[in-house]
């Protein structure tokens, strides 16, 4: 985990910058050659590194969350000179995209275990295979559909762009800060659910409870088009949203709870983030400019995982603190982005609709 972490933390960090630069569709097939790359090491070796697997899928990861969303709201912007209609097209694009990942994340558990089968041994190499086979056809298709994306701006023209539109704006910081604080605790919590849900020597079937959990994250995210059609303010929904989070977690790190009642409130704060990641992903729109906003995500997730890499030592090396401490951290982290949340709309400015005319 440190290996990965530290990856994501020293080179995830730049390379939202770097997409912002050479173009999204590049970046997305990075994000499936390395999982190649990983699926073909364990086929050949019996007994791959683990430590470049590792990396390569935090490399991976750090891609995820930046560049198909990034490359996504391009694409509208193309779709919206034609057709008009930007915001509301968007708005469905970024819950339907929540609810896909979580649809697929239990649907690769299902076929990995259909491949394993019940010989661990002799099927453990059949997920790759999988992974390998959907890393090439996703290659392939966006290799079909490649249009030779341009370089947007030069190094730097982005710098200063980057420095006036991301660094001088408070109200970035504190979007920052919230996607931040999110990133952290939901780092935390898939560190730390196994353990809490086995304690003293509990039987469960985490197995069952994982699809569960994202299952809520499914629901949750449906709730997004239905406060946007309340004509709720976002700031608000989040916030109530991240001290919901925020409860949840302290009341798992003070309290010890039957495994239902685990279950549930795990349920709880996944619906939460169901409903979370479109609504920063709304207000990524209404704030960061389009050809900036690679860098501004995987610049804002640098802070968590260096906390990320802090607990991970002082918890995993020098064991000088407790996992009911690590989800303190995590909590704490969720009630201020709630804050960064109330300030930035008491903040009362109206957002970007065209940075260029500025």
């Amino acid at each position: 985990m440190l290996i990965g972490f530290g990856a994501a933390l020293f080179v995830g960090s730049l390379l939202g910058l770097v997409s912002d630069l050479i173009g999204r569709k590049k970046t997305c097939l990075v994000f499936f050659i390395l999982h190649l790359i990983v699926g073909i090491l364990k086929m050949v070796a019996p007994s791959p590194s683990f430590w470049v697997a590792n990396l390569c899928l935090s490399l991976a990861t750090s891609i995820f969350s930046f560049s198909f969303e990034t490359w996504g709201v391009v694409e509208h912007d193309k779709v919206d000179s034609k057709l008009g209609h930007r915001q509301d097209i968007l708005n469905e694009t970024f819950w339907l995209m929540t609810f896909f990942e979580s649809a697929s994340l239990i649907g690769s558990q299902v076929i990995g275990n259909w491949m394993v089968g019940g010989n661990l041994e002799k099927g453990i190499g059949s997920p790759s295979i999988a992974a390998t086979l959907l890393a090439i056809l996703g290659i392939t298709c966006m290799s079909r559909h490649y249009d030779g994306t341009t370089k947007i701006m030069t190094f730097k023209d982005y710098r200063m762009s980057f420095s006036v539109y991301i660094l001088g704006d408070r109200r970035i910081w504190l979007l920052a800060c919230a996607q931040a604080c999110l990133h952290f605790s939901i780092a935390v919590f898939w560190i730390l659910w196994a353990p809490t849900l086995v304690a003293d020597g509990r039987e469960v079937f985490l197995g069952l409870i994982y699809p569960c959990l994202l299952g809520a994250r499914m629901l949750g995210s449906t709730v997004f088009p239905w406060l946007i059609n309340a004509s709720l303010r976002t700031e608000d929904c989040l916030t109530c949203a991240f001290v919901v989070q925020a409860l949840l977690l302290s009341i798992i790190a003070y309290d010890y709870e039957e495994i239902g009642v685990l279950v549930t409130q795990f349920s709880l704060y996944h619906a939460c983030i169901g409903l979370i990641l479109p609504l920063l992903a709304r207000l990524r729109t209404m704030y960061v400019p389009n050809e900036l906003r690679g860098g501004m995500i995987s610049l804002s997730l640098a802070p968590a995982n260096a906390a990320i890499l802090f607990i991970l030592m002082q918890r995993g090396y020098y064991r000088t603190i407790e996992n009911s401490t690590m989800i303190v951290f995590a909590a704490v982290g969720l009630f201020m982005a709630a804050g960064c949340m109330y300030v930035l709309k008491r903040c009362g400015k109206q957002p970007y609709q065209n940075w260029h005319k500025l």
